[in-house]
């Protein structure tokens, strides 16, 4: 028998081959190339929860004629033009947004604008129309006005069912706004949202929550969003819990809500006892909130919303873009026993409360930041700021007049806040990943700058892992991300990776701080800061703060800064030094910037503006994340 060696060569080979093969893949398989099989979390995508175009009523009316089409241009990175005439670019495109066009008058802006005979008949509707074709500060007239009597309830009945749900312009205007984001949506590279506000302002109490879906527009378009006005609406929080409870299950979809501008609310938006429309705060109430609001809008154009010098009297850096004259039309005046009810950090420590009470904590929420742009324009940094309204688009003047006006107050020009973002930590840009990230709370707000922060808490981090090249791996494997929950204390308190790395084009880091909340033995709440990790080699005291200010680098005649203060990174593991297994408690870091040139600077150097004396003029711009939750159980 003659034998084929070269055969027999290669078939030996072939064999080896595939059983060196076998061998990797049963032994390499999950260790070699460590983002395969993954879906951990390894990228931040930087996003608008909150932005209208001028299908909003209010919008409309203050002279908005950028579209939905040009709103995702320019969120994408391209060059627009805006409603004053303006070229406007984002110096970097972002990765999503959500749409969030006010529901109620859907299409009323642009008959108003063009004066249809609907609108012309009715005398408040003329008085509309001619008041936009003024322009300037008489179109803004026009739509404080209009917003007016929503908020009070006194619109036209003709008009207001000529624009609520079934009418013909209503629900096209819907389908103009899905059919949109369906047509910019990219998955891998822009998502774009299907949304919309529910804007609930019952006497002018900001009770505004915005919804996010997660689907496409074959489910969305099986519904109309929700309003608030009667006899198709409500502006009672239970309707719209209702709405996306009967959304998911007509349309096997899903879909949230989330709240903003507390602080606008008069104390209404947080309660623990009595809702304001009259019901308790019970089980039903707090269980339904936990489950459709597992986020909050902590941070945009209508002031920022983590706490008060009232609230936070022992938080030097509390008093921060503040507003807090009245409520959304100021038709009543703050009172200091309100702001319990409005803003975030008091909202985490009264939700520990009632978690007491109920079991079940209502106000456990991710954070998030947005801007509340009328125009269309997703703009939150401060050396390109488009602001609120087209009223205040940038101009040698629109600093110097209010923004809201009453008999009771005003709210002045140069108090419109240039904020702001979320960061999602997400496994890949798309719907789903990124609407899961934020359901599960892995989000943080800025005021603008694109920081990276990650904040991980658990039982046994080194003190090397703040800044291992793998940082976080270890801090999944580990223990929990920000928004995550901390159980059962094993006998030691808990500690936390947290690092920051700033933005390459904002300034330098001045600082990361700690907030904690916890309730003690004898229920009561309390809250307590720490500087964890401060820049420039300053020391922190045995109360753990650093009382030695970073320094200011403002020019004021140039409206420049230098980064010659402050450090381009942080990072540190903490343990808390107060800890009680016994307590239950949250904590959610905050990081500082070095002070940079507010947009009211920018202003006056680039338009000649002339900036009043009370106007601040420099910001440490900064960073929330969601927080980490321990419960004793």
């Amino acid at each position: 028998m003659t034998f084929n060696y070269s055969l027999l060569a290669a078939s030996l080979f072939l064999c080896l081959s595939q059983s060196v093969q076998a061998a990797n893949k049963d032994e390499n398989a999950k260790s070699f190339s460590p983002p395969a099989n993954s879906d951990m979390p390894r990228n931040v995508y930087w996003g608008d929860s909150h932005l209208h175009t001028g299908l909003s009523l209010d919008a409309g009316l203050f002279g908005n004629t950028v579209g939905l089409d040009e709103a995702y241009r320019l969120a994408k990175g391209e060059e627009i033009t805006s409603s004053t005439g303006l070229p406007v670019k984002l110096a970097r495109p972002l990765d999503w947004l959500i749409v969030t066009d006010h529901t109620d008058l859907m299409g009323i802006a642009t008959d108003i604008k063009s004066g249809t005979d609907n609108i012309l008949a009715d005398p408040k509707g003329k008085e509309w129309h001619e008041g936009f074709k003024k322009g300037g500060r008489e179109a803004g007239k026009a739509a404080f006005d209009l917003i007016t009597n929503f908020a009070q309830m006194t619109l036209p009945e003709q008009i207001l069912e000529d624009y609520s749900p079934g009418s013909e312009v209503f629900d096209g205007v819907w389908k103009d706004i899905v059919e949109a984001a369906d047509r910019h949506n990219e998955p891998g590279l822009f998502t774009a949202f299907i949304g919309f506000e529910w804007t609930s302002v019952p006497k002018g109490f900001n009770l505004h929550r915005n919804v996010i879906i997660r689907d496409n527009a074959d489910k969305a378009l099986q519904v109309v969003p929700a309003v608030t006005q009667k006899p198709k609406g409500s502006t009672d929080p239970k309707s719209l819990y209702k709405w996306l409870e009967d959304y998911q299950n007509t349309t096997g979809g899903k879909a949230f809500a989330f709240a903003h501008n507390g602080n606008l609310s008069n104390g209404w938006m947080f309660p623990t006892e009595k809702t304001y429309h009259g019901g308790e705060v019970d089980m039903e109430y707090v269980s339904a909130r936990a489950k459709w609001e597992p986020h909050y809008e902590i941070t945009q154009i209508k002031g920022d919303g983590e706490t008060h010098p009232y609230l936070s009297p022992d938080d030097e850096f509390a008093d921060y873009e503040t507003w807090d004259v009245g409520n959304l039309d100021i038709t009543e005046l703050k009172k200091p026993e309100m702001l319990k009810g409005e803003y975030g950090r008091e909202a985490l420590k009264q939700g520990l409360l009632l978690e007491k009470k109920f079991g079940v904590n209502p106000y456990k929420f991710g954070i998030g930041g947005a801007t509340d742009s009328h125009t269309s324009l997703a703009t939150a940094d401060e050396d390109n700021f488009f602001s609120k309204s087209v009223s205040v688009e940038p101009s040698k003047e629109r600093i110097n007049h209010p923004f809201i006006e009453s008999k009771l107050g005003a709210i002045e020009g140069y108090m419109i806040t240039a904020s702001g973002y979320t960061g999602v930590w997400a496994s890949d840009n798309t719907r789903e990943a990124i609407y899961d990230a934020i359901e599960r709370k892995e989000t943080y707000a800025t005021t603008g700058p694109r920081m990276t922060v990650r904040f991980f808490g658990g039982w046994q981090y080194a003190q090397d892992d703040a800044y291992a090249s793998n940082v976080a791996e270890i801090g999944y494997a580990k223990g929990v991300p920000m928004g995550g929950d901390l159980l059962g204390a094993a006998g030691k308190a808990p500690n936390f990776i947290i690092s920051a790395l700033k933005d390459p084009m904002s300034g330098n880091l001045d600082r990361i701080q700690v907030i904690k909340g916890w309730v003690d033995k004898d229920g009561k709440a309390h809250e307590r800061i720490f500087d964890v990790a401060v820049s420039d080699g300053r020391k922190i005291d045995s109360n753990g703060r650093c009382k030695t200010p970073v320094g200011n680098t403002v020019d004021a005649d140039t409206a420049t800064y230098s980064n010659s203060i402050g450090d381009t990174q942080l990072a540190t593991v903490w343990t808390d030094p107060d800890f009680d297994a016994s307590e239950s408690a949250f904590y959610y870091v905050r990081v500082l910037e070095i002070p940079t040139p507010r947009w009211v600077l920018y202003d006056k150097v680039r338009l000649g503006a002339e900036i009043p004396d009370e106007s601040e003029v420099f910001t440490q711009e900064r960073a929330y994340t969601s927080p980490i939750w321990y419960s004793p159980k």
